[in-house]
């Protein structure tokens, strides 16, 4: 039995663009444990996006192996991939990307009815979490009428509802104010210890990066 959760080994992307071969990881190596917080830090065009959708099983890289609780996905079936996806994995953006004609609940719902739950287990679910982070007074309310903050929250709920292996969140707080990052990411963290959800999290804000269990640094193509 191991304690790794996640392993990115010899991971390399890159991109055509303009003519010119752009690399953006260049070998990288990373391993994160069963229940560890670990935030991603790193400039602006980095490739933090970029590793977060390989680590997703979202993009592909050109050469590496991504390894989840054992498995390795590079040579997966995209079937195999999706259901990976869908199970073991939550994602996070900087954007909620709710459906603005749903109300909090619906948006939780939904994708685990897609997924094969059933609809009273799903609002059963649902309903829980959005309770544990706040909401249970919102459910009704669609996106248009909640704050960003609380937006942001039922996004959280939406990635964290199934209690996937890992959860993968690019920049969860950019787009809110300072005070209300700082609240959602607490709730954020709160949630992902008390399920033992291991997480990986992209932020500039070097705050909010001290609450996680260590930090790693992408420069050049590279953690450190």
């Amino acid at each position: 039995m191991t304690d790794i959760i996640l392993e990115l080994q010899n991971i390399h992307r890159h991109f055509i663009q303009g003519g010119k071969d752009l690399h953006i990881l260049k070998g990288l190596d990373f391993t994160m444990q069963k229940g560890e917080i670990v935030t991603l830090v790193g400039a602006s065009g980095s490739g933090k996006s970029t590793l977060l959708q390989i680590a997703g099983l979202l993009d592909g890289a050109n050469e590496g192996e991504v390894v989840i609780d054992g498995l390795a996905c590079a040579g997966l079936s995209d079937n195999k991939r999706t259901r990976i996806r869908r199970h073991d994995v939550g994602f996070i953006y900087q954007f909620h990307h709710l459906l603005p004609e749903f109300n909090a609940i619906e948006n939780v719902i939904l994708p685990q009815i897609i997924a094969g739950c059933s609809k009273g287990h799903a609002l059963k679910k649902a309903t829980e979490i959005l309770e544990k982070l706040g909401m249970g007074e919102r459910l009704d309310h669609r996106p248009s009428e909640l704050s960003g903050g609380e937006q942001q929250r039922v996004a959280i709920a939406r990635a964290l509802v199934d209690k996937p292996k890992i959860l993968l969140a690019d920049e969860p707080t950019g787009n809110l104010d300072e005070a209300t990052g700082n609240g959602v990411m607490n709730e954020l963290l709160r949630l992902s210890r008390e399920e033992g959800i291991s997480a990986l999290i992209a932020t500039h804000n070097s705050d909010l990066a001290k609450k996680m269990d260590r930090c790693v640094s992408l420069h050049n193509g590279l953690l450190s």
